[in-house]
């Protein structure tokens, strides 16, 4: 008998589980995620998963360590139920910008999330834009590393552009920002800057052309937005028009909208892979949704057909 597909969903983001389930025409399972009195997380799984196909959908995103548990309460759950095969759905992983020893002294928090999502019973991760994709290779299960691109792409390529180029805010995210490029047929920059501690950065110099162009700032996470809005002044200290920017990861945390509003930024795209609330709202920010996405990938995860091809 074939394999059931049974969908689950944390406290993380029920709105893109929702979303996802509706594109796979699938409704999602019903358990509860609670926590006790002193915040103790309790999750019970109120139908049978017996030898079904389970999804957790469950970005780590802020309060990352909370919804992490979550997560992790969950796929044990599951695994003690007696679950077939459990896929832990995670759009944003968090701890991935502790991937690896920059300072003596310091975890390498990535390889530790890695581990427990494992032992907690996990037997594939499917996830979207790590920092670094070299967090793969911290699992020793299978990993399915999906790229928010084709649905940003889509967005820009029906925007009516002049002369234009993409920028990559650091040395490290130049590979993304040239794919990007490429596909947008535009030419390439990029800002080399100095880390000067966490969520704390300094611009250092504009490496391209781009007095007079149209720009896209192109990140995988915009968190307190000192990073983006450092970048912005200088390239408009190097002549360039209108700046736009672009992320698949949303934190928004800390004086982040405030920096947005005052910001020369003409508009901000992002993704749902973590819920924007009122505190983190603006007239800036347009938000896209990568259920879809996710929904195919999970058709073909659990039909056991090739994955490849939305790896792009």
């Amino acid at each position: 008998m074939p394999k059931r597909i049974i969908l689950f969903s944390g406290n993380a983001n029920p709105k893109l589980a929702q979303e996802i389930a509706d594109c796979l025409g699938v409704p999602l399972g019903d358990a509860e995620v609670s926590q006790f009195s002193d915040g103790e997380i309790f999750v019970q799984i109120y139908e049978s998963v017996r030898g079904a196909h389970v999804f957790v959908i469950q970005p780590t995103c802020p309060p990352v360590s909370h919804h992490l548990m979550e997560l992790l309460i969950m796929i044990d759950a599951l695994k003690r139920a007696s679950a077939s095969r459990i896929t832990a759905v995670v759009p944003y992983y968090g701890y991935a910008r502790q991937d690896r020893k920059i300072q003596p002294r310091v975890p390498i928090s990535a390889r530790l999330v890695a581990d427990l999502i494992t032992a907690a019973g996990a037997h594939r991760v499917l996830t979207m834009d790590l920092h670094a994709g070299q967090i793969q290779g911290f699992f020793n299960i299978p990993v399915d590393h999906l790229f928010a691109a084709p649905v940003l792409l889509k967005y820009f390529q029906e925007r009516r552009w002049g002369d234009f180029v993409v920028v990559s805010p650091d040395a490290g995210g130049v590979e993304r920002a040239r794919a990007f490029a490429k596909r947008l047929g535009t030419s390439l920059a990029f800002i080399d800057k100095r880390r000067e501690g966490p969520n704390e950065s300094r611009v250092m110099h504009v490496v391209g052309e781009v007095e007079g162009k149209d720009l896209i700032i192109l990140d995988d996470i915009i968190d307190t937005a000192s990073t983006v809005t450092q970048a912005v002044s200088a390239l408009l200290a190097k002549g360039a028009k209108r700046i736009y920017v672009s992320c698949t990861h949303a934190v928004l945390s800390g004086p982040a909208i405030e920096r947005i509003d005052n910001s020369a930024i003409e508009e901000v795209v992002v993704t749902n892979t973590i819920p924007l609330d009122e505190r983190r709202s603006s007239k800036k920010l347009t938000v896209l949704s990568v259920a879809p996405l996710l929904a195919e990938a999970i058709r073909r995860i659990y039909e056991e057909v090739s994955v490849s091809s939305l790896f792009v």
